[in-house]
């Protein structure tokens, strides 16, 4: 389970995912072999979402040193993932667990098809209304923008998503900063880390509310979410971390067709 936390962390920090996307498929499918025990889909998001608040933190903290993070834009999305975060976790509590697996598995396959798109598709050339100047921590200079109604939806969305998965929802912001708005990768990566951080917060709240915490698992992954942050902004900060992506998305499609396989046998 602590290694299962550095992992998680050190592939979210770098592409910007939160780790989430990591967490909850190994708990939920591995997690009964590991402990003898089944581990719910509730309990499985809940933790996770709590775990993401220090994985967040610490790449957060990094990225901030390495002057990466756009806290204006950063603070604009959240504004609606936040509320929307404690949404999505209250509606977890209502998915069985054979529906909330399928539609997990049909996520993870639209995340893996964004990551793939993504490499492909070039930053849409649209004058948006509010034009946005960052200086990043080695003193380049660049200019993106966006429409506020548009990020405010996106931000819902996402938000909702995090709530509802425990994944953090980078896997969501960093194609469509990139993608719509134009900001430079490193900084999407850096400025979601941030948002994921305030919004695992509120979602966690709605979690533990609910008692779909479990502390032992909290404990066993918290510890390795807070080195592995660290490690995956320094890692980075030194690489194009094409390698890792094309890991991650290998791994995104296999667990994502076996949850879709084993969500319909369990409806």
């Amino acid at each position: 389970m602590v290694l299962i936390g550095v992992v998680s962390a050190i592939f979210g920090s770098i592409v910007g995912l939160g780790g989430g996307i990591v967490i909850v498929p190994s708990l939920v499918l591995i997690g009964p072999s590991l402990l003898g025990e089944t581990i719910s889909s509730q309990t499985a998001v809940g933790t996770s979402l709590s775990v993401l608040i220090f994985t967040a933190l610490t790449a957060t903290w990094t990225y901030r040193k390495q002057g990466k993070v756009d806290f204006r834009s950063g603070w604009l999305f959240f504004a609606t993932s936040g509320p929307a975060a404690m949404v999505g976790a209250l509606v977890t509590n209502a998915i069985p667990q054979g529906p909330f697996q399928l539609a997990f598995g049909i996520f993870m396959l639209a995340m893996f098809g964004l990551m793939v798109a993504r490499e492909r598709m070039k930053p849409l050339m649209i004058a948006w209304p509010i034009q946005r100047t960052f200086t990043d921590g080695s003193g380049t200079t660049y200019t993106y923008g966006y429409n506020i109604a548009l990020a405010l939806v996106i931000g819902c969305g996402v938000g909702l998503a995090s709530g509802l998965f425990g994944i953090g929802g980078g896997s969501l912001f960093v194609p469509l900063m990139v993608l719509l708005f134009r900001f430079p990768p490193h900084v999407a990566t850096a400025s979601s880390m941030f948002v994921i951080f305030l919004s695992s917060i509120l979602g966690s709240a709605v979690h533990l509310w609910h008692g779909n915490i479990d502390w032992l698992l909290f404990c066993a992954l918290a510890p390795g979410a807070i080195v592995g942050g660290r490690i995956g902004a320094i890692i980075a900060s030194r690489m194009s971390g094409k390698q890792l992506m094309w890991l991650l998305r290998a791994t995104l499609l296999l667990v994502a067709i076996y949850l879709i396989v084993k969500g319909i046998r369990e409806l």
